[in-house]
């Protein structure tokens, strides 16, 4: 009679310890580290090679992975490894974007992504749809897990890219 407890203690233990992934505090660490590996190379490589140990990848883990190779395309000398990071990138971010359609944080990763990527290389065909989906979060106030500085700053950097509606800007300016 107590084994049959114990193995589902096991078997929900072992799932739990098999989707483990990062704590809220080691994500806070990684979030300002992505801010410092814009400038560096040597951090984005770190972050990179940290995430992509990781088994079972969350979708937020899968787009923090997407955003890490698309820095590693901007830290790229060579134009042929830029773009070969570009579209990695955007493949990752969009099965992350599958893994977790809703999620206001991993559709503003792409968008940024795409929106510093020159559009002459067709990799821009997602930043309309994101940009509407982003709003639309802003609009029911459907943030997730995103924190208050988090909605703050995408309001204001989708302000700022100057690829929203004075509608849509008037829906993030009540988030600032």
């Amino acid at each position: 009679m107590i084994k049959l407890p114990i193995i589902f203690f096991l078997l929900f233990a072992a799932n739990h310890i098999t989707y483990a992934q990062l704590s809220a505090q080691e994500i806070a660490i990684l979030k300002t580290n992505m801010v410092k590996a814009v400038e560096s190379p040597k951090l984005t490589d770190s972050l990179f090679t940290k995430l992509n140990k990781l088994p079972n990848k969350t979708a937020l883990i899968t787009g923090y992975t997407g955003t890490l190779e698309a820095l590693k395309a901007k830290h790229s000398w060579n134009p042929y490894n830029k773009i070969k990071y570009v579209s990695r990138s955007l493949k990752t971010m969009q099965k992350a974007i599958d893994m977790d359609k809703e999620n206001m944080e991993i559709r503003f990763m792409r968008f940024s992504i795409e929106f510093y990527t020159p559009s002459f290389l067709g990799f821009s065909k997602d930043l309309a749809k994101d940009k509407k989906e982003i709003v639309k979060h802003y609009q029911n106030e459907n943030f997730g897990l995103a924190d208050r500085e988090l909605i703050k700053n995408v309001a204001k950097f989708m302000i700022d890219s100057k690829k929203c509606s004075p509608a849509e800007v008037k829906i993030l300016t009540k988030h600032l």
